[in-house]
């Protein structure tokens, strides 16, 4: 651990998680929070979920997490659907430490890809370069996807 890094721990996401994973999203604007507790219900209440929500705490503070689900109809196949720190804690390891549990979660249950989408607007840059820091590579651009001139871009890494 470098002297300015926090200990940090990755861990299950629970219900006591849901506020500050909020102020998480308030902070990022990655989608809406007030989405967050109806899209966690089910991993919450269901034991047999096959969704992933993890959850990283810095001083005993969950300060970033990330969501990710089979792709329906293939084998084997992920997708983290989000991936958000706390602006303050972004580049100090929490996104990259998230990214390699999740993948050691996979790689025990025998699974073989996880892709990741995001925007590649200029404000993406960041998030792009995070994902090639890690490991992904990207494989494919979906024009317009997102609105007019906010392409799609599909980032892969294989499990195995």
């Amino acid at each position: 651990m470098k002297k300015d890094e926090k200990p940090m721990k990755i861990r299950p996401t629970m219900h006591d998680d849901i506020a500050a994973l909020q102020e998480v999203l308030d902070r990022t604007a990655l989608f809406p929070s007030e989405m967050l507790p109806d899209m966690m219900r089910d991993f919450l209440s269901d034991t047999q979920s096959s969704d992933i929500w993890l959850t990283c705490e810095a001083d005993g503070k969950a300060v970033g997490f990330c969501y990710a689900v089979p792709e329906e109809l293939a084998e084997g196949v992920w997708n983290m659907r989000a991936i958000a720190v706390q602006p303050t804690e972004q580049g100090g390891g929490c996104g990259s430490a998230i990214v390699a549990h999740l993948e050691a979660a996979l790689k025990e249950r025998s699974q073989r890809i996880l892709i990741a989408d995001t925007s590649g607007a200029d404000a993406f840059e960041p998030t792009r370069a995070f994902y090639r820091k890690n490991g992904y590579i990207e494989e494919a651009c979906i024009r317009d996807f997102w609105a007019e001139g906010d392409d799609k871009i599909v980032f892969w890494k294989s499990l195995r």
